[in-house]
């Protein structure tokens, strides 16, 4: 069973409210998909602990429902 891109816009933004998401389907089947995720919630942490909160936010569904996540993250400028 695949996922939706906005199912996976609104996990992330529910534990990171401020974010803004841009999610791209990149086979066309649901299971693999691009995030850009920019958030203050960003500031000052190293790329490994962003991407942590964003898997955190996506809980279980990371490797079961969600196959694959090529994830770019960023605080805002």
């Amino acid at each position: 069973m695949a996922m939706a891109a906005a199912e996976i816009e609104a996990l992330i933004v529910s534990a990171l409210p401020d974010a803004e998401v841009t999610i791209t389907d990149l086979a066309g089947d649901g299971d693999h998909y691009a995030a850009h995720v920019v958030s203050t919630a960003f500031a000052g942490k190293p790329r490994v602990l962003q991407h942590k909160l964003v898997y955190a936010a996506l809980g279980e569904r990371m490797g079961g429902l969600l196959h694959a996540l090529q994830l770019t993250t960023a605080a805002p400028n």
